[in-house]
């Protein structure tokens, strides 16, 4: 079977050739860095997606018609069936669910186009008011925490921004943590918001709420999140020791191994971060590590560890942390804008530190390794 990249990101084109592909009619869809990968990938393959996964490198995720027919059944399935609105990349699995939720329910989607702003959102939002048969068609769209965070800081002073808030059936809100505060700003809000989780490896979202959708399996193994069910995918596209590292096979089930830290409370999932020192800023995956090593290339800041941290604004942000007793060749506002600048060339300017924070020492483990969860502990306790 045949598989044709989309060059650029127009919504439009992307759900004329997703059409096609979830029909069988046309050839696989390829979304991202697919143009150096085989031309050719299994029958029964709709969507490749190159996402930078949890370690920052990019994979790229093969998809089926039936994995994601089976996501968008399952997600109707728990919020209800109606119109959406994409307000996301349509080549980001989130925003292509979007879509294909929209192809299987036979509904036109509404699209925002251009860059998000409160009111273009507003404005296509309160323009999906229909009915049938005199009953009101219900709307739904999908946002990432810092879209609802300008949603909500709008919709203070602007009532359409309120009025578009409030006119979802359900708002789905993934891709990273969900700060408590917002979740609580948005309820007092009136809007009726849905946290998800998932990953490209699940067909986006597949827990809602923490609790699985139908057909989806979650258990905890060595405190690891696990995932099984029918909107997993086939695996890596050209690389079948990375689908082999994280797809396995246990007494015929098989499982996805999220990397995520994570513990089931009256079969509720709540997640707790990355066991492999990645964290979610802005929706974007962003390793530590890899900020680490650049941030330590600059002067004065060879000893400097990094963690993450929650944020309000985008879920989580990277700090850095080094002893006072470092010898600092210019001031602390200099070398953080050294560091951002450094990150940014090298990583992208999602991966950009937030702060630099001085503490007498760096607490360490008996290996004498950096204790990153201490030290992190004192930089929320700080701040």
């Amino acid at each position: 079977m045949r598989l044709e990249p989309v060059t650029g990101d127009d919504p439009r084109d992307i759900l004329r050739a997703l059409k096609s592909a979830l029909h069988g009619a046309g050839p696989a869809l390829g979304l991202g860095l697919v143009s150096a990968l085989p031309g050719e990938v299994r029958p029964g393959t709709a969507v490749v997606v190159t996402t930078s996964g949890s370690t920052g490198i990019p994979k790229s995720v093969i998809l089926s018609r039936d994995a994601l027919t089976a996501s968008a059944l399952a997600t109707a399935d728990r919020v209800g069936e109606g119109a959406w609105l994409l307000a996301l990349p349509a080549s980001y699995v989130a925003g292509m669910q979007v879509l294909v939720r929209s192809i299987v329910a036979d509904r036109e989607p509404a699209i925002l186009s251009g860059s998000f702003t409160p009111q273009s959102f507003a404005a296509v939002a309160l323009m999906m008011a229909s009915s049938e048969r005199g009953i009101r068609v219900p709307t739904f769209t999908s946002l990432v925490p810092a879209q609802l965070t300008k949603l909500l800081d709008a919709a203070e002073h602007d009532t359409a921004v309120l009025a578009a808030l409030r006119s979802f059936e359900t708002i789905l809100v993934g891709g990273q943590a969900l700060p408590p505060l917002t979740l609580e700003r948005a309820e007092t809000a009136g809007a009726r918001i849905v946290r998800t989780y998932g990953s490209t490896e699940t067909s986006g979202g597949c827990v809602y709420d923490g609790t699985p959708l139908r057909g989806v399996s979650v258990r905890i193994v060595a405190g690891e999140v696990q995932l099984a069910g029918p909107t997993l995918a086939e695996g890596y596209l050209g690389d079948p020791d990375a689908t082999d590292a994280v797809f396995r096979h246990d007494g015929g089930t098989r499982w996805y191994l999220t990397g995520d830290a994570g513990i089931l409370e009256d079969g509720v999932l709540r997640v707790r971060g990355r066991i492999d020192n990645v964290i979610v800023s802005g929706g974007v995956n962003v390793s530590l590590d890899r900020v680490e090593r650049v941030v330590r290339g600059i002067p004065g800041l060879e000893a400097a560890v990094v963690v993450g941290v929650p944020d309000d604004r985008w879920g989580e942000a990277s700090i850095v942390v080094v002893p006072r007793g470092e010898a600092l060749r210019r001031s602390e506002s200099v070398q953080l804008e050294e560091a951002r600048h450094a990150v940014a060339d090298e990583i992208g300017p999602h991966a950009r530190p937030t702060r630099l924070v001085l503490v007498d020492d760096l607490a360490t483990l008996p290996s004498g390794k950096p204790d990153r969860e201490a030290i992190r502990a004192a930089v929320v306790a700080l701040h």
